[in-house]
């Protein structure tokens, strides 16, 4: 089967960011099956261009069966919410326009945010006369409303709309989270499957780990916890630095903030102005090199903002922090705690407030013998539920069936 996947936040294994896509991409083609990637080479999570100029599609070639082509994006994407709009959509057409010269489709899949995307993989399916799968990451616009970012009562208008109409005109929907499903199903979605994050356990488990990073950043007598992605509004990030401001005197207790975002600036300086010696920022590295550091970290911590809707996320950064047998500090409610505490792989924390934060890192900094055996609940329960190969199988299945029912 050939599977042309649209996804403009997409991200390869050798790049930053979510590689959920990548990794699933290559396990449908040691399936025997070929995939077409059409992205930006605009980088989702730090706005910048893999190459100095922006061309109309630049092609890779993966693996043998396995094709990414990156198609012209305009390159301001962090720059305003204006500018974030152009940016998706130029995506939606340039994709689009590109999308029509790939051949012999049998199935497209789109995925979510950003939602106009969706509306080039749709528009291709029909086009193509193929499945339509459409694929809800998070649920936009209604995250966006809840932050605040989307506040226009037009825009929200219009948004929901286009959410609605794309949950309809999907042969399938699938979601990465169970907390997901009551929202696609009450705005139209026809059939719902849940495909969860997860990880690949060999990532982590293949790796020697060394010394080497704690050497080249001094941090080999400390106690690491890292945070690891996106340094943007909804991820709460001052109540890291609140944290670690109360953990100042813990000499032996380390936090290390890897990955970019809007916000970050932000927070360097209000690192800076609270003279947090205990806390590092560094850049963005791609999922290998995070695989490594996550493999030398003591703890990982997974955090939101205080916000209802947020209960129903399965965030990636806790199955890749589980994966690399970290025990996770869990200020996010909702399905993901249910998860983490099944598994008994970490400690939940109030969101939105340091002081439990504080108290369970000192905690586990104190305890070597619990944070070893969350650690290896962690890795334990994701071979057992979430094991990326096995939902990679799952989801090959799906889009078997999609086609023996369409075909």
């Amino acid at each position: 089967m050939h599977i042309l996947l649209i996804h403009q936040a997409f991200a390869a294994l050798d790049e930053a960011g979510g590689t959920r896509h990548h990794e699933m991409a290559r396990h449908l083609v040691h399936q025997g099956h070929q995939v077409t990637i059409l992205a930006s080479p605009v980088s989702y999570l730090t706005g910048k261009t893999r190459q100095l100029s922006v061309r109309w599609v630049e092609r890779q070639e993966d693996i043998p069966g396995l094709t990414i082509l990156r198609a012209y994006t305009y390159a301001a994407l962090h720059r305003s919410f204006v500018h974030r709009i152009f940016s998706f959509l130029s995506f939606m057409i340039s994709s689009f326009l590109i999308g029509l010269s790939v051949r012999k489709v049998d199935l497209v899949w789109g995925t979510s945010p950003p939602i106009f995307q969706g509306v080039t993989a749709w528009l291709l399916a029909r086009l193509k006369q193929v499945p339509f799968l459409f694929e809800v990451r998070d649920l936009w616009p209604a995250f966006a409303v809840a932050v605040g970012v989307l506040q226009n009562k037009t825009l929200i208008a219009a948004s929901e709309w286009l959410e609605r109409f794309l949950y309809r005109r999907a042969d399938r929907v699938v979601v990465n989270s169970p907390g997901f499903i009551d929202h696609v199903n009450q705005r139209g979605a026809r059939q719902v499957h849940l495909i969860p994050n997860g990880a690949d356990p060999d990532m982590f488990e293949n790796i020697v780990t060394s010394s080497a990073f704690r050497q080249e950043h001094g941090f080999e007598k400390h106690f690491l916890v890292v945070y690891a992605g996106a340094h943007g509004m909804s991820n709460d990030l001052t109540i890291i630095l609140q944290a670690a401001d109360q953990l100042r005197q813990e000499k032996t207790i380390h936090f290390l903030l890897v990955g970019d975002g809007k916000e970050k600036n932000g927070l360097i300086e209000e690192a800076q102005s609270l003279h947090l010696a205990n806390l590092t920022f560094i850049p963005p590295v791609a999922k290998l090199e995070m695989a490594e550091i996550l493999s030398t970290a003591d703890a990982g911590i997974a955090i939101l903002k205080p916000i209802e809707l947020y209960k129903t996320t399965y965030p990636n950064k806790v199955f890749d922090y589980m994966a690399a047998g970290c025990p996770v500090i869990l200020a996010i409610d909702g399905v993901i705690r249910q998860v983490v505490e099944e598994a008994n792989a970490g400690i939940f924390v109030s969101p939105g407030q340091p002081r439990p934060m504080a108290d369970a890192i000192r905690s586990l900094a104190r305890d070597a013998n619990q944070c070893s055996a969350m650690g290896q609940a962690g890795k334990a329960y994701i071979r057992q539920h979430f094991d990326r190969a096995r939902l990679a199988a799952d989801f090959a299945n799906l889009l078997a069936e999609m086609r023996q029912t369409n075909g």
